[in-house]
């Protein structure tokens, strides 16, 4: 039976401060994780939203690259298509353009899925990249400090996609997905795996997001229609960074742009 979520959402007017916005979480987060533990294992999404923060971290101009604890920080990926590490539509990618070439990072912090290897065995390689640096014992679960996660206006989260296998999936750290939708098959952090970090949250903009964003929330359970569902963090609390257009459909927010939701079931 799930248990109650309290989901704290902040608002901001439009793409260019929610980018802002999330270069300060995850620095805060990151800081928050190496004041604590000594270093901030963090696992990041792909998108065009994310690009934006990923952008204004890398830069030495803006503030939040003199903050950011690089030299603590372990980077991780939620999910990635199975396609090779320069592929236009990899994640990896995707994060190497906007920030690894620009921030000092070593190899040894960055844990990129192996998205050229066959489904199965990429999935199986992060899974024992886990294992290996997390410590992980028999059935242990890895505790990330920070997952960041979109949603597609399907209601698909990392790639669990509606009526797929990742959603049924409690047994693994890493799965391979296919998605029928995508013709294709896609490695992604099961959502077990997900709910066990100690901070997760939505980086969602656009109104494109609006309606599914309010029926994940708002609207009955039904994961395998919503997959974001699935994502109840066990620490009781789900933080939203949106913009207006995603938060549209959402209660109103405080004077700061801020709301909550407490959901029972």
């Amino acid at each position: 039976m799930p248990f109650p979520l309290t989901i704290d959402y902040t608002v901001v007017d439009d793409s260019r401060a929610l980018a802002e916005l999330a270069a300060s979480y995850f620095v805060e987060q990151a800081e928050k994780a190496v004041a604590a533990r000594g270093m901030a294992r963090i696992a990041i999404s792909g998108g065009s939203t994310p690009k934006a923060a990923f952008e204004l971290l890398a830069d030495p101009l803006r503030p939040w690259f003199a903050r950011m604890p690089w030299s603590r920080i372990h980077l991780f990926w939620v999910d990635d298509r199975c396609v090779p590490p320069t592929h236009p539509d990899s994640n990896y990618r995707m994060t190497s353009e906007a920030l690894l070439r620009h921030v000092p990072l070593a190899d040894a912090q960055i844990h990129r899925m192996e998205g050229e290897l066959e489904p199965e065995a990429a999935a199986a390689r992060y899974e024992s990249e886990l294992r290996n640096e997390f410590r992980l014992e028999g059935a242990e679960t890895p505790v990330f400090d920070l997952i960041a996660l979109g949603m597609g206006p399907d209601g698909h989260t990392a790639s669990i996609f509606p009526s797929t296998e990742a959603i049924y999936d409690l047994t693994h750290l890493v799965t391979a997905n296919h998605v029928p939708q995508k013709d294709s098959y896609r490695i992604t952090l099961t959502w077990p795996v997900i709910n066990q970090a100690r901070s997760v949250f939505f980086l969602l903009g656009g109104a494109d997001k609006a309606s599914v964003l309010k029926e994940v929330l708002l609207g009955p359970r039904d994961p395998d229609r919503l997959p974001s569902q699935l994502i109840r963090p066990a620490g009781g609390i789900l933080t939203l960074l949106l913009d207006r257009g995603a938060a549209a459909e959402l209660p109103t927010t405080d004077r700061d742009g801020r709301g909550r939701i407490e959901r029972e079931q």
